[in-house]
């Protein structure tokens, strides 16, 4: 089935410089995630859980990776209409210059998008990492006679001030909007969001930055060339004049934006009982590659995800998550990390060939604690990274520290003996 009446729009985002390195060859929506997925598979399978197949990604920096993964993933039926297409920002007769924003990304691609037959637009980050039926969001967004709705998530003082805040009438009508506040203005910005969030110190009701805008508003509003981003201008400039109502949403939620919050939502993937459930009924979908099993040796596992294709003869890894085709040395032992994995494997007679010293992965005899280890690395035997907040922010041509997690750049070689501690 297809919901004809939605056009769904992820946004891609900008540079992502506050995910760099992990963004420096890269978009944000083609950041590995889970040690299989990309982060846009996210925002992508949602959708079509929620039977919205008709999907554009709009992007501008490093998009093709994106756009391979996109092209290689999702195959629709020829007989059937739906999609999920790359849109990269693009000179035309109307715009010469990127994307300035949110609201300008759909701006300068309103074009492409009025190809299609549809009554709401559904707006969608890149780079968030949450299971949710947007489907019920549709129909209470039909149901209310709202001209426009926002997903709104309850959150913390904490992380209040990053976010754009709200209030609400008892009709979740939106009466006020302000944009990631100061932390002084706080107090006033306390609202009703149930006893349950109320418990657990939420008192602020956020946006999350997903949007269902009617039609023919969408395109009236993106008529105003000077506005340029949804949560700074187009959303506070619309409460007072259309009706714009907030669809609260309580499941799990994060938005992936920096190198911390990524790494903690990588390795919360390793609970018992994780927050973002990969085991639920609603699939996230991915690429289908032809893998062989995982292979471990001798390895004490403890709270670790393995994706396939790797090749394990550690002595322990715990709470870790392990991508695709990873290798790892005897008697290493690897805790708190997220290895991204490799794009190929190794032949014997290609290391031989080309002289290869440190071969793709970990080698033996490492200790690797706190740490992302982007693609395709090499870290060599007897390697020691021991990362946490001890470790001051700096930057090498190999590896980055960042609020005490050690990431390692894709790519890049760790020679025999390293020690970063």
């Amino acid at each position: 089935m297809i919901n004809n009446k939605v056009l769904s729009i992820i946004l891609g985002g900008g540079q992502g410089s506050r995910l760099y390195p992990l963004t420096a060859a890269r978009s944000k929506p083609a950041v590995s995630i889970a040690g299989k997925y990309r982060l846009v598979d996210i925002p992508i399978s949602n959708c079509i859980n929620s039977d919205l197949k008709r999907i554009y990604v709009l992007t501008q920096f490093n998009s093709a990776s994106l756009n391979k993964h996109i092209k290689n993933t999702y195959h629709f039926s020829f007989f059937s209409h739906a999609f999920v297409d790359v849109l990269a920002a693009e000179q035309t007769i109307h715009s010469d210059k990127w994307f300035q924003g949110t609201a300008d990304a759909v701006r300068q691609s309103m074009h492409h998008f009025l190809r299609n037959d549809f009554k709401y637009a559904l707006i969608l980050s890149g780079d968030q990492l949450y299971n949710m039926d947007l489907q019920d969001m549709i129909d209470k967004h039909e149901a209310s006679n709202a001209e426009i709705t926002v997903a709104t998530y309850p959150v913390n003082a904490k992380d209040a001030t990053s976010f754009g805040l709200l209030k609400t009438d008892n009709d979740n009508t939106i009466t006020s909007f302000i944009e990631k506040p100061a932390s002084d203005l706080l107090p006033g910005w306390k609202v009703d969001v149930g006893e349950e969030m109320e418990k657990e110190g939420r008192h602020y009701l956020a946006s999350m930055g997903i949007y269902i805008f009617n039609k023919d508003l969408l395109i009236k509003l993106m008529d105003d060339p000077d506005t340029n981003d949804f949560g700074k201008e187009i959303i506070p400039q619309s409460i007072h004049k259309y009706k714009t109502k907030s669809y609260q949403y309580e499941g799990y939620w994060t938005d992936i934006g920096t190198i911390e919050s990524f790494f903690e939502a990588n390795i919360g993937l390793t609970d018992d009982i994780p927050k973002f459930n990969l085991y639920a009924e609603d699939r996230v979908y991915t690429r289908a590659r032809i893998l062989p099993t995982s292979k471990v040796s001798g390895t004490i596992l403890n709270k670790t995800v393995i994706a396939e294709g790797c090749i394990i003869q550690a002595a322990k890894i715990e709470r870790s998550v392990i991508g695709i085709r990873s290798r790892i040395g005897k008697d290493s032992v690897v805790s708190n990390t997220y290895m991204m994995g490799n794009d190929f494997y190794e032949s014997l007679q290609t290391m031989e060939d080309n002289k290869i010293d440190i071969i793709l992965g970990i080698g033996d005899r490492c200790y690797i604690n706190n740490c992302i280890i982007d693609k395709n690395c090499r870290i060599g035997d007897d390697v020691k990274i021991e990362g946490g907040k001890h470790l001051k922010d700096q930057e090498t041509d190999t590896y980055l520290i960042k609020d005490g997690i050690v990431v390692i750049k894709k790519g890049a070689t760790i020679p025999k003996g390293t020690i970063i501690k």
